[in-house]
């Protein structure tokens, strides 16, 4: 079963959003155009409590993007974004979400910062996604959406280990961090990533 992960896709990712992604609006139409060629889409959502641990403003004197140590992890510290309920958290509303069979919602705990589809940063909590996917007996899945060096790569790294077979649609995506991404694709590579366009899907 031809899959499509939809990572992310949010307001607060968007161009004006608490946590904009540098052209981050301009994806949606490219992922609007490849869903007819996969049977089964599911998306992500990151869902946070306003009192989530990676929130700068929820630290005494710490900025956005500080980094700490939490949890006894090297935790980045975030602009408040994707509350739970908000306006910052909904799907962009150009986004087709017609076909989305599922959405599954990360970073629901408030001490537990969560980039992968798949789990916690800590490994402690699973979503629930990997044996959603087994179960539909789904071996190749192809993932887009926001962002490519962290929560797109965090949840390919996770697939690679739950012996999914990747696929990363590099125009259906963007990165928070340009310079950053650069090396992280050639990791993406070195775990057996296709990183292909979507005139190849």
């Amino acid at each position: 079963m031809k899959t499509l992960l939809v990572i992310d896709v949010q307001n607060d990712f968007m161009p004006g959003g608490s946590l904009a992604v540098p052209n981050g609006d301009e994806i949606i139409p490219v992922i609007n155009r490849v869903q007819d060629r996969f049977d089964l889409i599911v998306a992500t959502q990151d869902w946070h409590p306003k009192t989530h641990s990676s929130f700068a403003v929820n630290h005494d004197n710490k900025s956005d993007f500080d980094n700490i140590e939490w949890q006894g992890k090297t935790q980045t510290l975030w602009p408040k974004h994707c509350v739970e309920g908000s306006k910052g958290a909904e799907l962009h509303f150009e986004l087709d979400t017609t076909k989305y069979e599922a959405i599954f919602r990360k970073g629901t705990d408030v001490n537990i910062d969560s980039y992968s589809a798949f789990y916690d940063n800590n490994h402690l909590k699973a979503t629930g996604l990997t044996g959603y996917l087994k179960e539909k007996e789904v071996s190749k899945l192809y993932f887009c959406g926001l962002a490519s060096d962290i929560c797109v790569y965090f949840s390919v790294r996770d697939a690679i280990k739950e012996g999914f077979e990747c696929y990363f649609i590099e125009d259906a995506a963007k990165p928070l961090d340009i310079d950053a991404f650069e090396v992280i694709k050639t990791e993406m590579i070195n775990m057996g990533v296709q990183i292909i366009t979507s005139e190849l899907v």
